[in-house]
C-alpha cells in the first residue's frame, strides 16, 4: 500500500502529464493528490478496498456508453441535459420517500423542458454516490479544539468529537450499500412505470396544486397528454418508448482509492470503466491537469465533468480537455461553468471562444448555483443576527439566461443545466414565485452543506429555462 495521501498536499504545477500508454488504475498514486482523508489504520483501509473490489459494479459500461452518445447529441443541440440533485447526500436520507420525491421533481422539470425545448432530455441525478464533499481546510477548530473537517458520510461523521471526525474506512462500504439501494429503487420505479408519460399525475408532488405556476404546469401536462394520444391514434397502439425514461447517476470524484476499487475492465469492451457512477466530475479544488484526479480520469472510458470557474485560465482549460480526450471524442468531456451572475458575462466568453477555435468537442453545461452562494444575516426569526449561507433565485436565473446568450453570440451550444435541488419543502434559497426572504430561511433549512432550490423553485426555474430555450 503506498503512503497515505495527505489531504493538505498541493499539486505540483511542474509535473508533466504521462503518456496515455503509461496509465494504470493506480498511476494516480504517483502524483500529488488533494482532498483525501487520512485514515489512521491503513490495514483497515486495505481490507475495505479489497472487499469493494469483490463487490458487483453499481453501473454498467453499456449505460456509460449510452450516456456518452446522448451527451454528444446534446452538444450538437439535439438534446438538453437536466442535471440535478442534492449538494451532498446523507446516509439518513436513503429512504423511499426522499428518493421518490427527488425523482418526481426531476421528472416534472424534464416534462416542462420537453414541452419548451422540443428536445429529448438527458436526465442525470446527483445521487447514488454523492456522499463526499471537498473542503477548503483539512481541520476546523471550536472552543480551542482542532479536529478533522467533516468530509461527508462516507468519510467521517458530522458530530464534533474526535471519534466522529476520525476517517473510518468502513463508511466507504456503507456508502456503496446506500448507492446500490438508491439505484435499485430508482431502477425499480422507472421500470415499473413510475416515469410513464401516459401518467404524469404519478409524479405530482403536493405543492403543484398550490404553487403559483401550478396552473401553467398542468396545462403543459394536458398538452403533452393530448399530443401523445394523437400520436398513438396514428400509430394504432401504445408507444412503448413513452412508458419509461433513462436516468443516469453522477457524483464528484474525490476519494480516489474507493473510485479505483470500482474501476474495472469489462468483456468485449476496450479500456477501463469507473463503475461507481455513469458520470464522475472533477471540482475546482482538484482540477490541476497535472495532479492525481486528472490522471485517474484520463484513463477511464466514462464521460468526465470538469468544473470551470472565474480563475480558470484558457491554456489550462485547453490542456485539460486534451489530456482527458486526446482523440477529441464527442461526449467525453463535459465542461460545467460556474461563475456567478455578476462574473459570467466577462469570464465565460473567452473560454468558450478558445474551445470553439481549437475545434475541441466538449459539452457545455451551466451550473448557476455555486458561483451565486452568499452569506446573509437574517434580522428576524430563529436565526436573527446569525450568518447563513444562501443563494438568490434571481441570481441563479440571471446566470442561466446569460449563459444562453453567450453561447448564442459565440455560435456554440449550451447543452444543459446543473442545479442543486431537493424534492422537499425546504427554505434554503431566497426569492422565487413565493418571494422567500432571508428571514424565512430558518423555517426549513436542512442542508448540511450548500443551499438547494426547493421543489417549487426548481419547477419555476425549469419553466423559465423552457421559455428561454424554446425554438
Amino acid at each position: 500500500m503506498p503512503a497515505r495521501l495527505d489531504s493538505g498536499s498541493q499539486p505540483s504545477s511542474s509535473s508533466a502529464s504521462p503518456s496515455v500508454s503509461s496509465w494504470t488504475v493506480s498511476s494516480w498514486r504517483d502524483l500529488a493528490c488533494t482532498q483525501q482523508p487520512i485514515y489512521p489504520d491503513e490495514s483497515a483501509l486495505v481490507r475495505v478496498l479489497d472487499e469493494v473490489r469483490a463487490l458487483p459494479p453499481l453501473v454498467t459500461s453499456y449505460e456509460i456508453e449510452a450516456l456518452k452518445l446522448a451527451l454528444a447529441e446534446a452538444a450538437r443541440g439535439e438534446r438538453f441535459v437536466l442535471w440535478g440533485g442534492d449538494c451532498a447526500e446523507s446516509f439518513s436520507d436513503c429512504t423511499s420517500a426522499a428518493i421518490a420525491s427527488k425523482l418526481k421533481i426531476l421528472l416534472q422539470m424534464s416534462l416542462v423542458l420537453v414541452h419548451g425545448t422540443r428536445k429529448r432530455i438527458v436526465r442525470i441525478g446527483r445521487f447514488a454516490g454523492q456522499y463526499a464533499k471537498p473542503r477548503s481546510t483539512p481541520t476546523e477548530t471550536k472552543n480551542g479544539i482542532e479536529l478533522p473537517t467533516f468530509r461527508g458520510d462516507n468519510v467521517n461523521r458530522p458530530e464534533f468529537t474526535k471519534e466522529a471526525r476520525t476517517p473510518d474506512p468502513t463508511l466507504l462500504l456503507r456508502g456503496y450499500e446506500r448507492s446500490a439501494l438508491t439505484l435499485n429503487f430508482v431502477r425499480a420505479l422507472v421500470d415499473g412505470g413510475f416515469a410513464d408519460l401516459h401518467h404524469p399525475e404519478n409524479w405530482d408532488l403536493e405543492f403543484v396544486k398550490h404553487a403559483p405556476l401550478g396552473g401553467e404546469y398542468q396545462r403543459m401536462v394536458d398538452s403533452i397528454g393530448e399530443s401523445l394520444r394523437f400520436m398513438e391514434t396514428l400509430a394504432g397502439g401504445t408507444i412503448l418508448a413513452m412508458q419509461r425514461v433513462d436516468f443516469f447517476t453522477s457524483h464528484e470524484l474525490l476519494v480516489l482509492a474507493y473510485e479505483a476499487a470500482l474501476t474495472r475492465q469489462v468483456p468485449r469492451r476496450e479500456g477501463w470503466f469507473n463503475l461507481s457512477t455513469h458520470l464522475p466530475w472533477i471540482g475546482l479544488r482538484t482540477s490541476d491537469p497535472t495532479a492525481a484526479h486528472m490522471e485517474f480520469c484520463r484513463g477511464i472510458r466514462n464521460p468526465v465533468g470538469v468544473k470551470v470557474g472565474p480563475d480558470t485560465a484558457i491554456e489550462t482549460l485547453l490542456h485539460t480537455v486534451r489530456v482527458l480526450s486526446p482523440d477529441n471524442e464527442p461526449g467525453r468531456v463535459v465542461l460545467i461553468s460556474r461563475f456567478g451572475a455578476h462574473r459570467i458575462g466577462r469570464a465565460l466568453p473567452p473560454l468558450v471562444r478558445a474551445i470553439r477555435d481549437a475545434k475541441l468537442h466538449v459539452v457545455w453545461i451551466c451550473d448557476p448555483m455555486h458561483g451565486n452562494t452568499e452569506t446573509v444575516v437574517p434580522t428576524a426569526g430563529e436565526w436573527a443576527g446569525k450568518s447563513v449561507k444562501t443563494r438568490k433565485f434571481a441570481h441563479i436565473l440571471a446566470e442561466v439566461e446569460q449563459a444562453f446568450e453567450i453561447h448564442r453570440n459565440e455560435g456554440t451550444v449550451l447543452a444543459g443545466v446543473h442545479v442543486e435541488l431537493t424534492g422537499e419543502n425546504v427554505t434554503e434559497c431566497t426569492g422565487g414565485a413565493r418571494g422567500l426572504t432571508d428571514d424565512d430561511l430558518s423555517r426549513a433549512y436542512r442542508s448540511q452543506v450548500d443551499p438547494r432550490l426547493n421543489y417549487e423553485q426548481a419547477l419555476e426555474l425549469a419553466m423559465l429555462i423552457a421559455r428561454r430555450a424554446a425554438p
